[in-house]
């Protein structure tokens, strides 16, 4: 059922199987799976994932390729509530371990906040990463574009950029790497520092050779209607062309819940083995936090697979005997 602030004695009172912490496609995946498996389950959503800012999913197979994340969101949502999961829309504060069961403290609501405590057996952390935008004095100028033809990433949309002209937007030389990569679907490649970053001789010499054009001046704005980019304006008031957009600025990992449980991690992401288990034996992470592919149906796949990690664990622990099949899909 879908928690508010006025019915969460009873699921305070009790510990569920897994609490999982993210609701974006990873997270409901994973409270489908284990619904599905007769596991009780919380899925603990802050909200706006980012799989929800995507307009189009034009590589998520067996879906019109003009669906929406946000649609897909609503439909995983449903889902899971058709299964009898419970959902709380709140903020995870901290993820303390307790020993036989973990603590999850979380805030409720922004305004006229309450504190609630739950706690569960395993812990899934679905939360994910939100990307890093250009800087502009108008953010709401580059939410007007992002999602549309100002793309976050090039495994999701290089082939949207084909044959097209596009503006590679990082935050240091090595963000700005991606442009050789991207090179594999267009050779108009226009790269900006936005006057945030020196970039090497080196460097500028690899982009001599590829014939990429290097913008140093700061950004004032982009330019574009209905949702299309064709241009930045910089803050000269010159005007660069372009057809699409790809930004490199790094991201944001919604993961500091877990900071005081001493987990495993290379560079900001989690790491863990083929059940997305992490160094801790009851705490699996999926998606965007793990290391991997940041696609939606790897996120999809990596809730499964964690879900069926804990239904196995719970099954051994109870003493069922497990049959060699699953045995062989646990391994």
């Amino acid at each position: 059922m879908q928690l508010s602030k006025q019915d969460l004695q009873q699921s305070t009172d009790k510990i569920y199987d897994t609490v999982v912490i993210g609701g974006g496609v990873g997270g409901l995946s994973a409270g489908i799976y284990l619904q599905r498996y007769l596991l009780d389950t919380l899925v603990i959503d802050k909200g706006k994932a980012r799989s929800f800012w995507m307009q189009e999913l034009h590589n998520y197979l067996g879906l019109p390729p003009d669906t929406q994340g946000r649609t897909l969101l609503k439909h995983g949502k449903d889902h899971y509530l058709s299964l009898g999961g419970d959902l709380l829309n709140a903020y995870v504060e901290e993820v303390i371990d307790k020993g036989n069961f973990f603590e999850v403290k979380v805030k409720i609501g922004r305004q006229n906040s309450i504190y609630a405590v739950f706690r569960a057996k395993y812990v899934i952390a679905a939360s994910g990463i939100i990307d890093n935008l250009p800087f502009v004095d108008d953010v709401q100028n580059v939410y007007e574009y992002a999602g549309y033809n100002l793309h976050v990433c090039l495994i999701c949309d290089g082939y949207e950029m084909a044959d097209k002209r596009v503006g590679v937007f990082g935050r240091n030389q090595r963000s700005l790497e991606v442009a050789f990569s991207l090179g594999w679907f267009t050779p108009y490649i226009t790269l900006f520092t936005q006057d945030m970053f020196e970039v090497s001789s080196q460097f500028r010499d690899r982009l001599w050779e590829h014939k990429y054009k290097l913008i140093e001046k700061p950004i004032k704005q982009f330019i574009g209607e209905n949702h299309q980019m064709t241009g930045v304006q910089m803050v000269d008031g010159s005007i660069i062309e372009l057809d699409a957009g790809l930004v490199s600025m790094g991201s944001v990992f919604h993961s500091a819940y877990l900071s005081g449980l001493n987990l495993q991690t290379q560079g900001e992401n989690l790491v863990t083995d083929k059940m997305c288990r992490t160094s801790h034996p009851r705490i699996f992470a999926i998606g965007d936090l793990k290391m991997g592919l940041n696609q939606v149906i790897v996120a999809a796949s990596d809730g499964a697979i964690a879900a069926t990690g804990i239904w196995g664990d719970i099954r051994r622990q109870r003493g069922v005997k497990q049959p060699s099949d699953v045995d062989v899909a646990l391994v």
